[in-house]
């Protein structure tokens, strides 16, 4: 059966590195990242003579939406041609939002593929020290607004995703530290491999 695998977190957690890695070990496998999409982006906000800022209202009335739109239509395209397609994106608002979630599995149940997402678990303190030194345009103003910005944050574990009867649609990937990384890289991909 083919799987979509939705690789998701709050930003700086990880998601990249862990995505990355994931694709290299598995295989038949396309990678996604959204992040591909932010040259459209800028220029929208050139195009509109707005300030550059994924936290703006103008980003979430005109460009966020339509980023997770593209990407997961790219990878409903792409299961066409392969087995496994892994998307990097946080999903903050969808993975919680039971319709969107409900919508994306009828998608995905026509073309005969499973849905998987892996939570990438990581220490908030650790996260801002990885936007820090990532020292990313798109984190001038998360970092600039800390307390507002994480305190519109969820880091919460999307429980409500997990059904009992099926070992593999939340997957919860710990990334505080190089040893809790290697430990959920092995255990991961052995249940996708299965």
């Amino acid at each position: 059966m083919k799987r979509l695998i939705l690789v998701t977190s709050p930003p700086a957690s990880g998601k990249t590195y862990i995505s990355k890695q994931l694709a290299k070990k598995l295989k038949h496998v396309v990678y996604l990242d959204k992040d591909t999409l932010i040259v459209l982006s800028r220029q929208i906000f050139a195009v509109a003579n707005q300030e550059y800022n994924r936290s703006s209202d103008f980003f979430e009335k005109n460009i966020r939406d339509y980023e997770y739109e593209a990407i997961v239509a790219l990878a409903l395209e792409a299961l066409e041609y392969d087995d496994i397609v892994l998307i990097n994106a946080p999903f903050t608002r969808e993975i919680r939002d039971e319709k969107y979630m409900a919508d994306l599995k009828a998608k995905l149940a026509l073309k005969n593929a499973r849905l998987t997402v892996i939570w990438v678990k990581t220490d908030v303190a650790v996260c801002r020290q990885r936007m820090i030194s990532r020292n990313s345009d798109r984190d001038t103003w998360k970092l600039e607004h800390w307390d507002e910005y994480i305190s519109g944050i969820n880091f919460e574990i999307p429980r409500e995703l997990d059904d009992p009867k099926c070992k593999d649609d939340l997957l919860v990937f710990e990334n505080s530290s190089q040893q809790e990384f290697e430990q959920s890289m092995e255990e991961i991909l052995k249940i996708i491999e299965e």
